[in-house]
């Protein structure tokens, strides 16, 4: 992408979303009229000794429950037995797979939020990205542990906070397009027999229509007019609380808008770093179909594909990580496809195993070093002295330079 191409689309965030000014060093300085020291503090979860033992329980009894009582349930015997018989290379690709689903990840995170930073280099945006990994695996449902802890270290960093809610909208609106447009391919094709593997209309057409409609709504949004926000402002500019509370939520759908639009211009511009949504889910759904193949014979991979984005629905549920939501999402919807039951409980519950644990430490080691690093910009910010990467892959190239 050419050095005029993403001036102008920062150019065009920043105007849309009224990004404060430019500090020496090519930063962006903090500008929120009203915030408080506590806005920039670290999103933490008050651990108490009773909150800590009552997490410790569930995920316990959970995974206790998923790989004892439910395959008991179910009939298949000797569950664990049988993990530990898996075909060894297979699932040591599954973990190949994972590791680069997280790369995706953080590629695609890179390209779309941090792409103009000086502070955040690719050690940062490691970071950035496995701590809020491990916050939304551990802490809260649909992500919103892992939005808030993101969100914290772009503002510190130095972004202003209006283009930190426009790159968020813009990075979740491609990763979930990404989503919500394999249900609706994969859905209507095995729905048709165009793709093979069959399903019932509920299992199929159904989700499908649901994504066409999330992905209507979407576009409907993105096709907001720019001063949306000031014209909603106007209309609910009287007195009171009712008023007050009708000009916060005006700011909404401008903000959703100016991000969805932000994410159409990259699209435009055919950064190849926005792979990282593909990648993303790609990979991810790789490791359940290494995981048939580890314990027996795969369905058909469309069935997998579908499955999959079925089941990932569980991550709504109010459980820490989806645990418990997902793996029976999951055997639910391939249940509904014909799989076999045993295998398709190895299967998941293997992936699963993977996909949850596996970023679980490293993204917990992440957190602490990213509270040093936040640290050591405070400490920049408050000797006037700009800040670097730590090392010299953080240096933004100058075609990506405001």
């Amino acid at each position: 992408m050419s050095a005029v191409s993403w001036r102008a689309i920062v150019h065009r965030e920043q105007l849309s979303e009224g990004a404060g000014t430019v500090a020496p060093g090519g930063w962006q300085a903090i500008s929120h009229p009203g915030s408080s020291a506590a806005v920039d503090e670290m999103p933490r979860v008050l651990l108490t000794r009773r909150r800590a033992l009552a997490f410790a329980l569930f995920v316990l009894s959970a995974l206790a429950f998923l790989y004892f009582v439910l395959p008991k349930l179910a009939g298949v015997s000797t569950t664990l037995h049988r993990l530990e018989r898996g075909n060894t290379w297979w699932i040591i690709l599954g973990g190949m797979l994972e590791l680069l689903a997280y790369s995706g990840y953080g590629i695609l995170f890179k390209t779309v939020v941090v792409r103009d930073s000086r502070l955040i280099g690719w050690r940062e945006n490691y970071l950035i990205t496995m701590a809020g990994l491990a916050a939304t695996r551990l802490f809260a449902a649909g992500g919103a542990g892992g939005i808030a802890l993101t969100a914290w270290a772009l503002r510190r960093s130095g972004m202003e906070p209006r283009l930190v809610a426009c790159r968020m909208v813009a990075f979740l609106g491609l990763l979930y397009s990404i989503y919500a447009g394999s249900l609706l391919l994969d859905g209507v094709g095995l729905g048709i027999g165009l793709l093979p593997g069959g399903g019932s209309f509920a299992i199929t057409i159904v989700p499908a229509i649901i994504a066409a409609v999330l992905l209507a709504v979407a576009g409907s949004v993105a096709l907001l007019p720019a001063d949306v926000e000031r014209q909603l402002q106007r209309s609910s500019s009287r007195s009171g609380r009712l008023g007050r509370w009708l000009g916060r939520a005006a700011a909404v759908p401008g903000l959703v808008a100016s991000g969805l639009r932000t994410a159409i211009r990259l699209i435009r511009a055919r950064e190849p770093g926005l792979l990282g949504a593909i990648a993303w889910w790609g990979f991810d759904m790789s490791v359940l179909w290494a995981m048939f193949h580890a314990f027996g014979q795969p369905p058909p991979f469309t069935v997998i594909w579908m499955a999959y984005f079925v089941g990932m629905l569980g991550n709504l549920l109010p459980l820490p990580g989806g645990v418990g939501g997902v793996e029976g999402g999951m055997i639910g919807a391939f249940a509904a496809f014909g799989v076999d039951f045993n295998l398709t409980v190895l299967a998941v519950l293997s992936y699963r195993g993977i996909s949850f644990w596996l970023p679980t430490l490293p993204g917990a080691v992440a957190y602490f070093q990213l509270r040093r690093t936040v640290a050591r910009w405070r400490q920049s910010e408050r000797s006037g002295v700009p800040a670097e990467p730590r090392t010299g892959l953080g240096e933004a190239p100058a075609a990506l330079q405001t």
